[in-house]
């Protein structure tokens, strides 16, 4: 793998771009205050992603319809964010990042809000669809104004904290939006949401500096990240890569219950060392994502594949099941190092690149959960999801080879 530098594989447009001087002169109270905000939504967005998912029987009795229908709410909100990522990215070249970052988490509110206040399922769904618009851009804007605050050399950590408050949001805002949904009524789980998202709208308001349009700044100059083929190959290898996680994880509550043979009681547990996985994850791959780009990148390919192999061997063990689902959660370890790469190589048309990275990450949640329910159905048992995730990781490290190579290709003309 490419040991690369802090500084290496850093363009000098992606350097102007993520960092214009107007953020330097800022407090370091002031960019922490910032980034609590553009973290705020980040938990409200994860937050609502995922409690739907505990909420689905609920739903599902409100709207008298099965289970399985109930669940194309969930496909909805992942098209909503495919869809709504690279569109809104393009379409709002010409707004500043305050403004466009105050009007995505308005939009997730309202989504949200009026979703709780849906009086039947279609309009639930189109609803959903709806939320999930802004979930991409959102994040996409906001690694771009964090990473746009930090110095060069630490702007995968600033990444990473904006991101701690997706992954706060699987450990901690998931579980109490399902209790409430669950002990009043889900309508109130998606009030929740909706107002965290409110929040979220007052803080961005109070403390996000008002800034200027890039110089230059157009639909088309956004639509030239799709020109350039590292783009291309870095959203493969989140689309791909990552697809092994999520192959594991959509089927780990039966996993638990039927391979290691652990009780139900069981699978909070087990779903919260995912989660705790995830947050330890982000804070090590940021600070690794710093150091070497690269290194982290193919490194926690490498591993997920070793790891997801070991998982489909040993998951009728309840402690190796435990131990592997931790260290699977902490696979996210690569998202950092993942979304700064994706700035690096758009150059001059970052706010595109970085939103399209959400869709990558969701499309892997398709991919993963499609390929684990295949096996599962030819009868190869819930273990072998983790045979899934270690092909799709293998494929991801293939991607990501390709993508350096040609990297360092285009280097060596140049020189």
């Amino acid at each position: 793998m490419s040991q690369s530098s802090p500084r290496e594989n850093r363009s000098e447009a992606a350097d102007d771009a993520v960092a214009p001087s107007a953020q330097t002169s800022l407090s370091p109270l002031s960019i922490a205050l910032i980034e609590l905000a553009l973290a705020a939504g980040g938990f409200g967005i994860g937050t609502g992603e995922f409690a739907i998912m505990g909420l689905l029987p609920e739903v599902a009795t409100t709207y008298g319809v099965s289970v399985p229908v109930a669940g194309h709410v969930i496909t909805a909100y992942a098209l909503g964010v495919v869809i709504g990522a690279p569109i809104i990215a393009v379409l709002a070249a010409r707004l500043t990042r305050r403004v466009l970052l105050l009007s995505l988490m308005g939009l997730f509110a309202a989504g949200n809000i009026l979703s709780a206040l849906a009086p039947d399922f279609w309009t639930f769904t189109a609803l959903l669809f709806i939320s999930g618009l802004p979930h991409g851009a959102y994040f996409g804007v906001a690694a771009l104004v964090a990473a746009s605050m930090a110095p060069i050399h630490k702007r995968a950590r600033a990444v990473g904290r904006v991101m701690l408050g997706l992954t706060i949001a699987t450990l901690l805002g998931t579980p109490l939006a399902t209790f409430f949904g669950q002990l009043f009524s889900w309508r109130a789980a998606f009030l929740m949401v909706g107002g965290i998202a409110l929040l979220t709208v007052a803080l961005l308001f109070l403390f996000q500096p008002r800034d200027k349009v890039q110089d230059g700044a157009s639909v088309w100059r956004e639509l030239g990240a799709f020109r350039r083929v590292q783009v291309w190959l870095s959203l493969a290898i989140a689309s791909v890569g990552f697809g092994g996680m999520f192959a594991v994880f959509s089927y780990i509550a039966k996993t638990t219950t039927d391979v290691a043979m652990m009780p139900v009681s069981a699978v909070p547990i087990v779903l919260a060392l995912f989660g705790i996985g995830m947050n330890v994850g982000n804070v090590v791959g940021s600070r690794l994502a710093d150091l070497s780009l690269n290194g982290t990148i193919g490194g926690m390919l490498a591993f997920n594949v070793v790891l997801m192999t070991i998982f489909g061997l040993t998951a009728h063990n309840p402690y190796m099941l435990c131990l592997c689902v931790f260290l699977i959660g902490c696979g996210f370890a690569a998202c950092p190092a993942v979304q700064t790469r994706l700035m690096d190589v758009a150059a001059d048309a970052q706010t595109l690149a970085a939103a399209s990275n959400h869709s990558a990450f969701n499309i892997a949640n398709a991919l993963g959960a499609w390929l684990g329910g295949l096996v599962i159905a030819l009868g190869y048992g819930y273990a072998s999801t983790g045979y899934v995730g270690a092909i799709l990781s293998f494929a991801g490290l293939l991607v990501f080879i390709v993508a350096v190579v040609l990297e360092r290709q285009e280097k060596v003309r140049s020189a």
